[in-house]
């Protein structure tokens, strides 16, 4: 008889294929990745490497320098010793003759700014007793009104002068004449000419100084005020502590009197 077939068994299921087991890294195959990726370690050694070998260089380089003269006799170094003293010296002397160059400018310019303020003081002094320039300052003014008479060029001038004898640095008549050294006074018919301008009454007499000191020069017995009292005026004075004296005077060539070069 024959023999009764076996049943097959299933077939075992395939499975993935397995790969080969990886080959250990070979010995050049690691110094390659050593030398190509740095690791932070190998990163710090190079930096502190760089910074010793810097030191060392700087270290040599200083110990050459001081070989300079480390290799130098003692004569050489008096020698350079001396150079050093003598530039030194050279070198002070030149800042010491700047240093007196600069006080003797400092001291001329000081010279000559003093002298020019004085010159500019005298000038200012000259053109306010000239009667060239408006000056302003405190003073007095004199009011004479004719009213029983006319006023006297006498009484008028003896005024004139006995403020100018208290320190009078200015004057002015009727805000239309200055009064300086030269001014001429004229009688004419009821009214007085003061350097060829005819004033009349009421006669107003600015005049700039000590206000206390020019109203006693009016004031006192047998003075200005008597005189002016005395031709039928009537006097009235007022102490201001700033005036304006606006009339000036036109410069004048003289025609004959010439500075004498040997005072």
């Amino acid at each position: 008889m024959p023999e009764p077939e076996r049943p097959s068994e299933p077939p075992t299921p395939a499975g993935p294929p397995t790969s080969p087991q990886a080959s250990p890294p070979t010995g050049r195959e690691r110094l390659r990745r050593a030398l190509t990726t740095a690791s932070r370690r190998q990163l710090v050694v190079a930096v502190l490497l760089g910074l010793v070998g810097f030191a060392v260089v700087t270290q040599v380089r200083t110990n050459d320098d001081r070989d300079d003269y480390s290799t130098l006799r003692q004569q050489d170094l008096i020698d350079v010793l001396d150079g050093l003293f003598g530039t030194t010296q050279r070198t002070e002397a030149q800042i010491s003759r700047l240093e007196a160059t600069r006080e003797d400018l400092q001291s001329e310019t000081s010279r000559r700014q003093a002298a020019l303020e004085q010159a500019e003081t005298e000038v200012d002094t000259l053109s306010i007793l000239a009667g060239l320039v408006p000056v302003t300052g405190p003073g007095i003014r004199i009011t004479v009104t004719e009213v029983d008479g006319e006023v006297k060029v006498a009484s008028l001038i003896d005024t004139i002068q006995e403020l100018r004898t208290v320190g009078a640095e200015a004057m002015q008549v009727n805000g239309e004449v200055r009064v300086i050294a030269q001014t001429s006074f004229t009688d004419v018919t009821d009214a007085i000419a003061i350097d060829g301008v005819t004033v009349e009454s009421p006669y107003v007499i600015d005049v700039i100084g000590d206000p206390d000191v020019l109203a006693g020069a009016i004031s006192f017995p047998l003075g200005p005020r008597a005189k002016l009292l005395a031709d039928g005026a009537e006097l009235k004075v007022e102490k201001l502590a700033s005036l304006d004296i606006e009339a000036v005077v036109e410069p004048q060539q003289p025609e004959y009197a010439q500075p004498d070069n040997g005072q």
